[in-house]
């Protein structure tokens, strides 16, 4: 703490007109603002029963603070659910090599699950499997934790960029939760970019989850117990400059990342994947399709889904866009309904 507080005094301060330190402009100047709501409309005929409401998804603010040029830290929170986010980020080295992170965050595993909902293309945000596997909800064992979780990570990029790397050790109880047993979970991630907007990734899940629900899928786990929660995955994406619309100074990229991903929780297993592409056709309008399954038990027949989506978005203003798509969804028996037409409107906005 000396260290630090010693390189923030010998960093230079702005000085009002008097040549005395202005402490406010000093400390405005080391903080920003960030936030984005996603709010829209949907459609199902779930086993015949047509049902259409509006909703508010997500409204989130997080505030970043620059302490040094080394250190900062960050708080998150979702105005239409919980505290997301607070950790705070250490650099350790001189380049990008090795940093330092402690606190709640977004884990590693999946290329999905560490991206914002704003960056990605779906209305329904992730896939089955990264929503299931990375416990941002539908695992009833491990809870609704938005991909997040407690605990400590290195990161960092070698070879100029070409591989990137994390490695943490995590709670494994998910946020806001006290950890319920003395098992930590390991997740590792390494990517490699061989050339710009191409990479593979590769990531792995370890870890001892105690059970906060129980899953008709997997019976034999009941509340309270600690069981095997272990995953993995391997995915590639591509983006390219396809489309540089005169209002907008930066190109927007076609994109196509596709993903398999695997886990097993107790004696049961579970695996899926997807592709998603996202093409710019004319002006600040893209064509999004993607195809994805997911099966909740690969012993047992009929616990699988798959999803089949194709709409359109339109980039009103930079972080800001209209979003229509229509899904198809194909159920397994033992899933609790039918297959199904699921219609979705949405708008973001985003600063």
């Amino acid at each position: 703490m000396l260290a630090v507080f010693s390189s923030v005094a010998a960093m230079g301060q702005s000085k009002n007109s008097d040549g005395e330190t202005d402490w406010l402009k000093d400390f405005t100047s080391r903080i920003t603002f960030n936030g984005y709501a996603q709010g829209g409309w949907s459609y199902q005929d779930i086993n015949g029963k047509k049902t259409n409401s509006y909703n508010l998804k997500r409204t989130l603010l997080w505030a970043k603070a620059r302490i040094t040029d080394r250190w900062s830290f960050m708080f998150m929170h979702d105005f239409s659910s919980v505290v997301q986010e607070f950790y705070t980020d250490y650099r350790i080295s001189n380049n990008k090599a090795l940093t330092v992170r402690l606190g709640q965050f977004k884990h590693s595993y999946s290329m999905e699950n560490p991206l914002s909902p704003t960056q990605l293309e779906l209305i329904d945000v992730y896939s089955q499997a990264v929503l299931y596997l990375a416990g941002e909800g539908p695992d009833p064992l491990n809870g609704v934790n938005y991909g997040r979780d407690m605990g400590l990570e290195i990161y960092g990029d070698l070879a100029k960029g070409l591989i990137h790397y994390e490695l943490a050790l995590m709670s494994g109880q998910g946020i806001n939760r006290k950890d319920q047993n003395n098992q930590k979970d390991f997740i590792a991630k390494l990517e490699l970019r061989p050339f710009d907007g191409f990479r593979i990734v590769g990531s792995g899940y370890l870890g001892t989850g105690c059970a906060v629900g129980t899953a008709a899928w997997n019976p034999d786990i009941q509340v309270g117990d600690n069981y095997k929660r272990n995953r993995y995955s391997v995915g590639v994406e591509y983006k390219t400059t396809a489309y540089s619309p005169a209002q907008y100074k930066e190109a927007r990229p076609a994109s196509v990342r596709a993903e398999w991903l695997g886990g097993k929780d107790g004696e049961v297993g579970s695996m899926g994947g997807y592709v998603t592409t996202c093409i710019p056709v004319v002006d600040a309008l893209d064509i999004v399709a993607s195809g994805e399954t997911f099966d909740r038990n690969t012993k047992v027949d009929g616990w699988d889904q798959t999803n089949l989506t194709i709409g359109l978005q339109y980039w009103f203003y930079k972080k800001c866009r209209l979003q229509l798509q229509y899904t198809r969804c194909l159920c397994g028996e033992n899933i609790s309904s039918q297959d199904y037409n699921w219609l979705q409107a949405q708008v973001q906005v985003a600063f």
